[in-house]
């Protein structure tokens, strides 16, 4: 491997398409489970082995283990983006405390951020007790500030959670100390994150699927769903009856008849470095394991891996016409130099270190950034999703509460749980074609544009910021 590296740090590339986590995962964790060859009927069919749907299986034998409960995989488990993100298990939410407050008040946008810094501490035990411990580090978050406008814009985030009552988990950092955490250029800041931890998402997503199955629920890979009725999965090993269907397809929801309007699926690329030597780490810090990004407009995200190097993504791929979801935009040159430029540019250090990895995959947006957990029994549908890209640990919490609502039971917590503000939350479909191509591609340039003009000027951009702030219904 490091032989491969060093070539492309003269020009020639790094493994393309295939993830570091694929790469480091242990083949003892490997879980294989059978495709579907006959009809079945249970009470539970949940479409999608990605963490969604898995903690959902989990999570329904935990409060009833009679329940039969089928999920189906038209890949493997983990083939999405559950097995191949950026590791961050994390609480954030992709809309903001005040759009929250808005709409449901603040008592609500309050229990929605608590339930969300609860949860992550919920699933680095799940690691601890299923023999994972190793693969899920609770090492915070880092949010440098690297220019002006970021100090303004990160400082004014930190005063809204402070606002809403999480003075203790968000901290303004100074440079200095910003620094010794995470020592990159241009630091004039950061925010300190107290729970986050850095996760590796197949080694993760693979021990949910072991324990869902262990639990009782039967996981079917390589079937594929090729009609969704009331009530009815039909696939081509068989029909499947259920009394309630869930689907759990984040990403891939496009690729189903009249969805394709619903979700919309964006595509989020990585790269990975070699295993970094201690002085290169002595010089970037990250000493805790802490996950890290900055303020810019264009999302980057990194972390420190258990085998040490770092796995850095971002934001810039295009989004492709009609919706369209194909294995080959999992990559992108261009995408692949520029996170290579950035993440240099963050850490001069690295230039002589190797890129390793080059991959990506798909999440998917609702049209008011807003995620949500639905369920209507009288028809038997329930539905979770809508991340944007912040869904390792808010699967989790859909899981728990999508088998809350299905089971209908009274367990401690039920009523806060079920009560929460994403629950029965649905936006509108996203602009017909090709509105939504021109609209959705142009906000990804606003944000690069917006980052460029803060860089050069100094000031925030009103102009391409507000583009992005409206599009994304941030208050």
């Amino acid at each position: 491997m490091r032989v491969l590296a060093t070539a492309y740090v003269k020009g020639m590339l790094p493994v393309e398409g295939r993830s570091v986590w694929a790469d480091t995962f242990p083949e003892h964790e490997r879980t294989e489970f059978p495709s579907l060859e006959r009809d079945l009927d249970v009470d539970v069919a949940i479409i999608g082995a990605g963490l969604t749907g898995l903690w959902t299986a989990w999570h329904l034998m935990q409060r009833d283990p009679a329940l039969r409960v089928a999920v189906v995989e038209r890949e493997t488990v983990g083939f999405g983006a559950s097995g191949r993100n950026g590791g961050w298990c994390s609480a954030l939410l992709p809309t903001s405390l005040s759009s929250i407050e808005a709409e449901h008040g603040g008592v609500a946008a309050t229990r929605m951020q608590q339930a969300m810094l609860d949860n992550v501490h919920a699933v680095v035990a799940f690691g601890a007790d299923h023999g994972i411990g190793d693969a899920c580090h609770l090492g915070g978050t880092i949010t440098l500030a690297r220019t002006q406008p970021q100090v303004e814009r990160l400082k004014s985030r930190v005063a809204e959670l402070e606002r809403f009552g999480f003075a203790a988990d968000y901290e303004w950092i100074g440079a200095d100390e910003a620094r010794r955490a995470c020592n990159a250029t241009d630091v004039l800041g950061a925010i300190r994150t107290r729970t986050c931890a850095t996760v590796h998402p197949l080694r993760l997503t693979h021990a949910v699927a072991r324990a869902a199955d262990a639990a009782g629920a039967r996981i079917l890979e390589h079937t594929t769903v090729e009609q969704i009725g009331p009530r009815r999965l039909t696939t081509a090993g068989g029909r499947i009856d259920a009394e309630v269907v869930v689907r759990a397809t984040e990403g891939y929801t496009a690729q189903f008849a009249g969805e394709h309007r619903a979700l919309l699926p964006i595509y989020s690329l990585m790269i990975a470095t070699e295993p970094l030597t201690d002085e290169v780490w002595e010089e970037i810090g990250l000493a805790g394991r802490p996950t890290f990004h900055d303020g810019r407009r264009l999302i980057i995200y990194g972390q420190r891996t258990n085998d040490g190097r770092i796995a850095f993504g971002g934001r810039g791929a295009p989004y492709h016409f009609g919706s369209k979801v194909r294995p080959e935009y999992d990559t992108d040159g261009g995408v692949r130099d520029l996170l290579t430029d950035a993440l240099r540019e963050l850490f001069p250090v690295l230039r002589h270190s190797a890129i390793t990895h080059h991959w990506g995959g798909v999440l998917a947006a609702p049209r008011d950034w807003t995620p949500f957990v639905r369920f209507d029994r009288s028809a038997g549908v329930a539905a979770a999703g809508g991340y944007v890209g912040d869904g390792v640990a808010t699967t989790h919490l859909a899981g728990r509460t999508l088998a809350a609502l299905i089971t209908g039971s009274t367990a401690s917590g039920d009523d806060e749980l079920v009560g929460l503000p994403w629950v029965g939350h649905t936006s509108r479909a996203w602009e017909p074609e090709p509105l939504r191509w021109l609209g959705v591609n142009g906000t990804r340039m606003a944000a690069a544009r917006a980052d460029k003009v803060e860089l050069r000027t100094g000031r925030p951009s009103r102009l391409w910021g507000g583009v992005i702030d409206r599009v994304l219904g941030r208050h």
